[in-house]
């Protein structure tokens, strides 16, 4: 797919510059759900009404049940990594891309189920996308960290494994850095870590990130995860 996959992309947001309202349980514009079937195919647009349809579903259930809930539909989509999916080495996908194109590396498992979490209504300050050493594969990963309390031990959401397991089971996981809206953590070792000045919006990735969410928001697109500022 390489870069052709971001050019679709951009073509698509173009493209929905004038569709501004939404119609439909999906929460989307129909012109939306058009061009995405029209870029991505049918398939595509089915992923992305199921996610909607998903979000509306579960609203009100408790929290314990949504982390499972969205943890178990994002780990259906494929692995791809960033060079052979977006021709680049590092890319930080937007849920819609990630469910449009069908596929992503572990940041792109880890933003989508935040965003979806935060959407549910899950604080801002109970989730942390989490960079980790993976052990047993030697290398760099991402996970979803969820804490109940703020004493809590953290539940980890992970694309490796389905089962939702407390920190302290996944010892092949080593925290180097964590994150979510607002703050930055370092993590030399278990637990809450170190915040760093300056937050999250010290991470170049995660800035580009947000600026397309809030150009999707801008085209009439429902999906309405919490705008992150300073």
């Amino acid at each position: 797919m390489k870069l052709k996959l971001i050019n679709c992309l951009a073509c698509l947001l173009v493209a929905l510059t004038t569709s501004i309202t939404t119609a439909g349980k999906s929460g989307f514009s129909p012109e939306f759900l058009d061009e995405i079937a029209k870029q991505y195919g049918v398939k595509a647009k089915a992923r992305i009404i199921a996610w909607q349809e998903l979000i509306e579903d579960s609203v009100g259930d408790s929290e314990w049940s949504n982390i499972h809930t969205v943890n178990s539909f994002f780990n259906r989509t494929k692995f791809v990594a960033d060079q052979d999916h977006w021709g680049q080495v590092d890319y930080w996908a937007t849920p819609v891309e990630f469910l449009s194109t069908n596929g992503g590396d572990c940041e792109d498992f880890s933003i989508a189920k935040y965003f979806t979490l935060l959407e549910l209504g899950v604080p801002d300050e109970r989730l942390r996308i989490t960079y980790v050493k993976a052990i047993r594969l030697n290398q760099a990963h991402m996970v979803l960290a969820y804490y109940e309390t703020p004493e809590s031990e953290p539940l980890i959401l992970d694309n490796l494994i389905n089962r939702i397991m407390p920190a302290s089971r996944r010892n092949d996981l080593v925290p180097v850095y964590s994150f979510n809206g607002n703050d930055l953590w370092m993590s030399k070792e278990r637990g809450q870590g170190r915040t760093i000045k300056g937050g999250s919006q010290r991470i170049n990735l995660w800035r580009d990130l947000n600026i397309r969410l809030k150009q999707e928001r801008e085209l009439g697109k429902s999906y309405t995860a919490k705008e992150i500022s300073h």
